[in-house]
């Protein structure tokens, strides 16, 4: 069986630890049709465009 040679340290220890508390970084792009961030992959909520088409009609 596998025994270590050394204590690991209380910094060791937590940097490993720390890796699965990261927060994913959220992407945003720029809506191609009036420049809005969104998200991508989702209907831009500025105009209601996706991929070029109207895909919800929005009151200006």
């Amino acid at each position: 069986m596998a025994v270590p040679k050394r204590k690991t340290s209380k910094t060791r220890r937590d940097k490993r630890r720390a890796s699965s508390y990261r927060l994913p970084r959220v992407t945003i792009m720029e809506c191609p049709n009036c420049h809005e961030q969104k998200l991508p992959h989702r209907v831009c909520k500025a105009c209601g465009y996706y991929d070029g088409k109207e895909v919800l009609s929005t009151e200006n």
